[in-house]
C-alpha cells in the first residue's frame, strides 16, 4: 500500500496471469500458448517491417488488418475493431456497453478477468452458476434485468462449448443489451457466432490471435459486430490510445489472418493431440471434461490437484492449478503442447499416479 494510491487502486483485486518462472527451462502447459511457431508468412512480414519506418507512427485505423479480417469472415471493414490483445478489446467493451446502473451477467466459472473489469468499472456482477456438470444453461440467462451478458464460448477454464442454437437463445432472450461472446478458443472445435453478426445488432464477438494463430507475443485481438457497436469501440479507443497496434504487430497479424491454410494446419494438430492426451489421462484415472479448446480441464478422484501440480513442477512441467477457488480447487488446466511435450507429461504422470 502507498499513501499516494487512490481508493480505487487500493480496492482492486487484479488478474493474476499464469506463472512464468525463470529459474529453469520448463515444459509450459499452463498459459494456453500455442506450441507451434506462427505462420512463416507472418514472421516474414514482421521481419520485413523492421527498419527505418519504425520512426513513423503505425496506421491508427489498422486498415490492412481490418480488411483481412472482414474478408475472412464475410463482413465489412466497419464491422471490425482491433485492439492490443483481446483483453484490451474486452476492457473497452466493458467500459462502453455495460452498467447504466444495472448488473452484468456472466458465469461463476469463466475467464477471471471479467470480475476484475467489473470491479474496475464499478459494474455489479450478476454471477450465473454453471450446472453441476460445468455446463452453461442458457435458460438461466432468460428474464434477466441486466446491462449486458458475457458468454465465453468455448468456456475457460472448463473447455466446454455451446452450440449456435444456444447462443441464439441467449441473444433472443436479451435483445435490448449487448451480448458479448468471447471466442478466444473457437478455432479448436467450436462454432463461431460470427455467422450471426448480421442477424443480431446486439452481438459482439471477440477473438484473439494469441491462441490458434500462435501470436501471443504481439498482443492483437479484435471484435466483430454491427457497425454501430464497432463505432462505439472506436470512439473509446481514440479517447484512450489512438495507436494500440505497432507497425510490426500490424504486419504480422495481417499476414497471419490471410494465411488460413496454416491456421487450419496447426489447429488440426492441436485437436488431434488433445484427443490423444484426453484418452491417456482417462487411462490414468483422471476425469477429463469434454474440450473444444487447446487445453483440458482435469481432476483425479484419488490424488490432490495441488500435489500433482507441485510434483509436475518439480519435474519441469507447468500446468495451471487454481488453488482454493470455489468448485474447481481440485482441478487443473493442462494446455495442449506438442506430441513430444504431451508424451513427457503422460510419462511423468504414470510415475506419479
Amino acid at each position: 500500500m502507498s499513501r499516494f494510491w487512490t481508493d480505487k487502486i487500493a480496492s482492486l483485486d487484479p488478474y493474476v496471469p499464469g506463472e512464468q518462472p525463470q529459474d529453469k527451462k520448463y515444459i509450459k502447459l499452463n498459459t494456453n500458448e500455442s506450441p507451434y511457431s506462427p505462420s512463416p508468412k507472418a514472421i516474414a512480414a514482421m521481419q520485413e517491417m523492421v527498419g527505418s519506418d519504425l520512426r513513423l507512427y503505425p496506421d491508427p485505423n489498422c486498415t490492412s488488418l481490418k480488411k483481412a479480417l472482414a474478408t475472412s469472415y464475410g463482413l465489412e471493414s466497419n464491422q471490425v475493431f482491433v485492439g492490443n490483445g483481446s483483453d484490451e478489446v474486452l476492457a473497452l467493451a466493458f467500459m462502453g456497453y455495460f452498467s447504466n446502473g444495472k448488473p452484468l451477467a456472466f458465469a461463476d466459472i469463466t475467464y477471471s478477468f471479467y470480475k476484475v473489469y467489473a470491479q474496475l468499472y464499478n459494474i455489479v456482477p450478476n454471477i450465473v452458476p454453471l450446472t453441476d456438470n460445468f455446463d452453461i444453461d442458457v435458460n438461466d440467462y432468460k428474464d434477466l434485468d441486466v446491462s449486458g451478458v458475457v458468454v465465453t464460448n468455448p468456456n475457460a477454464p472448463t473447455g466446454k462449448a455451446l452450440s449456435l442454437d444456444k447462443i441464439k437463445s441467449v441473444l433472443q432472450s436479451n435483445p435490448d443489451v449487448v451480448v458479448l461472446v468471447d471466442e478466444a478458443y473457437v478455432d479448436f472445435g467450436a462454432d463461431s457466432a460470427v455467422s450471426l453478426v448480421n442477424q443480431y445488432p446486439n452481438l459482439l464477438v471477440v477473438q484473439t490471435l494469441s491462441k490458434s494463430r500462435a501470436l501471443a507475443g504481439i498482443r492483437v485481438g479484435y471484435a466483430l459486430g454491427h457497425k454501430d457497436l464497432i463505432d462505439g469501440l472506436e470512439r473509446l479507443k481514440n479517447s484512450f490510445n489512438s495507436y494500440p497496434i505497432d507497425r510490426i504487430a500490424l504486419a504480422g497479424a495481417t499476414a497471419a489472418v490471410e494465411d488460413a491454410e496454416y491456421l487450419r494446419e496447426i489447429s488440426d494438430k492441436t485437436i488431434a493431440t488433445r484427443l490423444w492426451a484426453a484418452r491417456e489421462l482417462k487411462a490414468l484415472g483422471f476425469e477429463v471434461l469434454d474440450s473444444s479448446t487447446n487445453f483440458v480441464f482435469v481432476t483425479h478422484p484419488e490424488k490432490q490437484a495441488e500435489s500433482i501440480y507441485l510434483a509436475l513442477k518439480e519435474q519441469g512441467i507447468l500446468v495451471r492449478y487454481f488453488g482454493n477457488k470455489p468448485r474447481i480447487g481440485e482441478y487443473m488446466r493442462i494446455t495442449i503442447g506438442t506430441d513430444e511435450e504431451m508424451n513427457a507429461l503422460i510419462e511423468v504422470l504414470k510415475a506419479l499416479i
